[in-house]
């Protein structure tokens, strides 16, 4: 009976687990391989350190593939530093944390005694759960689940790690397609001395790309710099002057 209680317990929890992570397991096995740390298992085979292997290649497989389509005129160098951050321990942990899957952790006694779970482990699970979500449900459903948790990851990172290089971009561009390095014109200000703004708008040859302004002329720069990225995309322009 007792027995019984405690699989009518283990299921409770791994459907709440379901419910965090917006999917649901037809294969209920897995899910709960991926929660067991290797502490907390009757053996090595039986913990999540497989599905860890599968999983760290996987995540890294559809991250390369979502920055190479989102940022078409990023060099290798600049999604090779985005996928870093994308894919480190740190972010993996901090997602899982977010999503408290400390909670469904399978530990030993010892691990479990802990007042808090140590960082390694939260984000070992997240890769463990990806692997488990690609084998129970194929490539579509990992890839909803990684663009769901880590889609917004990658454009922090690409704010942190590249924001302030849409000037160096729109040069790359410009050399490759024409062979000229882009200018940028100061075309207003407004404002007092104490808070001035700027309008800026960057020009490659004759052309003159949509004026953006900014709080600084360095700001303005950098955004007159993404509008004429955009324009050259043929997307719609992120800072509209007008």
């Amino acid at each position: 009976m007792a027995h019984a209680v405690q699989n009518d317990l283990e299921d409770v929890e791994l459907e709440r687990c379901e419910r965090r992570i917006g999917y649901v397991f037809k294969d209920k096995a897995l899910l709960s391989s991926a929660l067991t740390h290797a502490s907390g298992a009757h053996h090595r085979l039986a913990s999540n350190e497989r599905l860890e292997f599968l999983g760290d290649a996987i995540l890294g497989a559809v991250v390369c593939e979502l920055l190479y389509v989102q940022y078409p005129d990023y060099l290798e160098g600049d999604l090779t530093k985005i996928k870093s951050v994308v894919v480190s321990r740190q972010t993996c942990a901090k997602i899982s944390e977010a999503l408290g899957l400390q909670e469904f952790l399978i530990l030993g006694k010892g691990m479990s005694a802990h007042p808090s779970v140590p960082p390694s482990l939260l984000a070992d699970v997240f890769e463990s759960l990806a692997a488990a979500i690609y084998l129970d449900g194929g490539d579509p459903a990992v890839r909803e689940f990684i663009i769901r948790f880590i889609g917004p990851e990658i454009e922090l990172a690409a704010a942190g790690e590249l924001g302030g290089n849409y000037k160096s971009l729109l040069q790359q561009m410009a050399q490759r397609e024409n062979g000229s390095t882009p200018t940028y014109q100061l075309l207003d200000e407004k404002g007092p001395d104490h808070s001035k703004c700027f309008k800026v708008a960057a020009q490659i040859g004759r052309t003159r790309y949509q004026a953006a302004w900014g709080r600084n002329k360095k700001e303005a720069e950098q955004r007159a710099a993404r509008n004429a990225l955009a324009e050259l995309n043929h997307d719609s322009v992120p800072f509209p002057s007008d």
